[in-house]
């Protein structure tokens, strides 16, 4: 049985990580017995032609896509290929977009045969060794399916309760070396489950509302794999990691006992923390949290169901940076009831806090209970088009606020983050920066041109040196690789040259030559 695991594509400027639901669906696979391979479009374009030499040279049974409701459409798409290459091929997509849109998906887009719902470890692990006998799905919870004209529920399945069992992520079957060169942090999880009703979100409905934590040890453990592929970065994406302060402690002392050497960060919860918490993580090497706050306005705060108080956000932030680490916030435009004086209020608190801050627009995405209940709330949705629902635009409005007036208040702040940006490019241009200085613009312009390089296949399509322009030399090869990506990118000389010739530096990029001439690779 071979399963093919797509990764679709999802914008590299959100920054993503390895993608750890991906992980999780391709270790599940693998542990039922089926040979898995990932074919991941996040780090390399797709194309259809892509696509189908992959298929023809892997032949799956099946091939599964996750998603998210903004790349929804493109990984659509890729089913919609397969089923082109091959109609026989199984197609199934699971995720948080489709666990809540399941029967209507089915029934608009003929090319995706099944959907798993919600957790999908234990259905994929009882659908792997009957995946072709079609009669015994329904015996399965946990699927929604088309049988003919009709659309079968299979019904709902409980929560895992024992995650310890569950296989560890199969980060091994990713495209390691453009993770790696891309620099963003690899995410982990310590537990599923929220209790909390935080109105604009999934997770409580995805992942249940009882919190399920893993065991120290193995958290420890999957740290230690993470750092042994070369990665110097992790984010635990988890929002109740600081809940309990002895498992934190257990973690943390783990972390400096094993001689864990990396770099960390973490989201937690305002109400969740305290000084001896940060300070355990800090001594343990985080140097950052993200803390979801979301309003400045204490009704809204009520009404979202955010179950926080602002003294308190004031109290995590200062314990954060009495740490040592830095404290960042986010907050949401567009809340139900927002108006232009809840916005100013918000603006106000944040620049109050002294944390570093961020906005993005309300997307208030299928299964949402600002969604499912849009009627008790003074918010219309103004658009079913999931491309938009990346949090980058405004998608709703309220009986105060418009779209556009919304849209003015996020340019105003990218206003003021571009006024601090040019500050610093005057200063590195001028010969006046900082070391800071000069480590933000040049890692920008790297991160930008890291783009263009996985985005649209740059090594691949140019990484072939023909023998008589390097004459054996490596080096020579690796110089005509940097003039090559600098042709088709666009980027400054330096830049180029810096960036190619550290990911060779580091193993990224490898070069095999041959009587044909030096070809240049990513080494995983």
């Amino acid at each position: 049985m071979r399963i093919a695991v797509i990764a679709p594509p999802y914008p590299l400027e959100e920054m993503p990580s390895p993608p750890l639901g991906v992980t999780y669906v391709a270790a599940a696979f693998e542990a039922a017995g089926a040979e898995v391979k990932i074919f991941d479009y996040i780090v390399s374009s797709y194309s259809r032609e892509k696509l189908e030499k992959q298929l023809a040279s892997f032949q799956p049974d099946a091939v599964g896509s996750t998603s998210v409701t903004m790349n929804f459409y493109e990984a659509r798409q890729i089913l919609y290929d397969v089923k082109q290459y091959n109609p026989e091929i199984l197609t199934m997509m699971g995720g948080p977009h489709v666990s809540f849109t399941a029967e209507e998906t089915l029934k608009k887009y003929p090319e995706i045969d099944l959907i798993v719902v919600g957790e999908g470890e234990d259905t994929i692990a009882e659908l792997t060794p009957v995946i072709r006998r079609k009669n015994k799905w329904c015996d399965i919870p946990g699927m929604v399916y088309r049988n003919g004209n009709d659309i079968i529920h299979t019904g709902k399945r409980d929560f895992i309760a024992d995650i310890d069992r569950l296989p560890s992520p199969a980060r091994h079957l990713l495209p390691i070396s453009r993770y790696r060169a891309l620099g963003f942090p690899v995410s982990l999880i310590t537990g599923r489950g929220c209790p909390y009703s935080c109105i604009f979100c999934l997770g409580r409905k995805m992942v249940g509302s009882r919190v399920r934590k893993r065991n120290p040890q193995l958290v420890l453990d999957e740290i230690e794999t993470i750092i042994g592929y070369g990665f110097d970065r992790i984010n635990i994406a988890d929002d109740l990691f600081t809940t309990d302060k002895e498992r934190v402690r257990e973690i943390c002392l783990g972390i400096k006992e094993r001689s864990l050497k990396f770099l960390w960060s973490a989201f937690a919860r305002v109400d969740t923390v305290s000084q001896e918490v940060f300070d355990l993580m800090a001594s343990a090497g985080c140097d950052s949290v993200s803390f979801g706050v979301e309003t400045g306005n204490p009704e809204m705060l009520k009404r979202i169901k955010k179950g926080i108080k602002l003294e308190q956000v004031y109290e995590a932030v200062k314990m954060c940076q009495q740490a040592g680490m830095i404290a960042h916030e986010s907050f949401i435009i567009g809340l139900p009831g927002e108006t232009k004086e809840t916005l100013e209020e918000t603006d106000a608190f944040a620049k109050s806090t002294k944390a570093i801050y961020g906005y993005h627009f309300l997307a208030p995405f299928p299964g949402t209970t600002v969604r499912e209940k849009i009627q008790d709330y003074d918010l219309e949705i103004l658009t079913d088009n999931w491309s938009r629902y990346d949090a980058n635009d405004a998608i709703v409005q309220t009986s105060s606020l418009r779209p556009q007036e919304m849209n003015e208040f996020g340019a105003r702040y990218d206003a003021e983050m571009k006024t601090d940006w040019d500050k610093i490019l005057r200063r590195y241009h001028d010969g006046a920066g900082s070391l800071e200085d000069r480590m933000q613009v040049e890692g920008n312009w790297r991160m930008k041109l890291t783009y263009q390089i996985l985005k649209n296949d740059v090594i691949e399509k140019c990484g072939l040196i023909e023998s008589p322009l390097f004459d054996g030399s490596k080096e020579d090869a690796l110089k005509e690789l940097c003039r090559r990506v600098k042709a088709s990118t666009n980027a400054e000389s330096n830049v180029v040259e810096n960036t190619i010739c550290d990911f060779a530096g580091r193993n990224y990029l490898k070069a095999d030559i041959s009587d044909k001439g030096c070809r240049w690779f990513w080494s995983s």
